[in-house]
């Protein structure tokens, strides 16, 4: 009898030692997001280009723009992200476009380290302007990053950023919702003369 209390007593102490004490609540969710509606507003015509971008977004001048007054960033403050925009002249022809160019590809292949995949969709805005418009797939920083040119005079590239460390996938309502915005800015875009 008494072999039989030690055994229990033993195995009660066991069982109560292998718990931990440091309890550890997950999550029972994601998080909420409440998305705004599809409405936009003219940029302003002191830039030397225009489009409609977002009325849930703020267009600030880029923080970094090194003197040129014709780079903004376009904040959605309440979802965290940022498209940055960034314009400049086609001075020497041919030469200068191929470069920028050939910029605007080497910016998004940095990114092929983390992306998954890259998917590459090229359009056109009206009879002289063309576009080329780069979704990213994986955990990378930018999600999306697109050029337009008129092949002349005007060349823009713009890239979309997160200020936060959440995963990508949790981001991808968000990540959808900023993509009709950025494709609503592509198609709506006018060169000023």
């Amino acid at each position: 009898m008494q072999r039989i209390r030690r055994i229990s007593l033993l195995a009660i102490v066991i069982f109560l030692g292998a718990c931990e004490g440091n309890f550890i609540p997950k999550p029972k969710g994601y998080n909420r997001i409440d998305l705004p509606e599809h409405e936009y507003q003219l940029s302003p015509d002191s830039l030397p280009y225009q489009f409609e971008f977002s009325k849930s977004a703020v267009l600030e001048p880029h923080r970094s723009s090194f003197g040129k007054n014709s780079w903004v960033d376009i904040k959605y403050f309440g979802l965290g992200g940022e498209i940055q925009v960034t314009y400049l002249p086609i001075k020497n022809g041919e030469k200068d476009l191929i470069g920028m160019i050939n910029d605007a590809f080497k910016l998004t292949s940095k990114h092929q380290v983390k992306a998954t995949g890259i998917e590459r969709v090229e359009m056109n805005i009206d009879s002289l302007s063309s576009a080329t418009i780069f979704r990213l797939e994986g955990e990378v920083p930018s999600q999306y990053q697109f050029f337009a040119t008129d092949s002349t005079k005007n060349f823009l590239r713009g890239a979309l950023y997160f200020t936060t460390s959440t995963k990508n996938d949790s981001l991808k309502p968000v990540i959808e919702f900023i993509a009709v915005d950025i494709m609503h800015m592509i198609e709506t875009l006018d060169w000023q003369e």
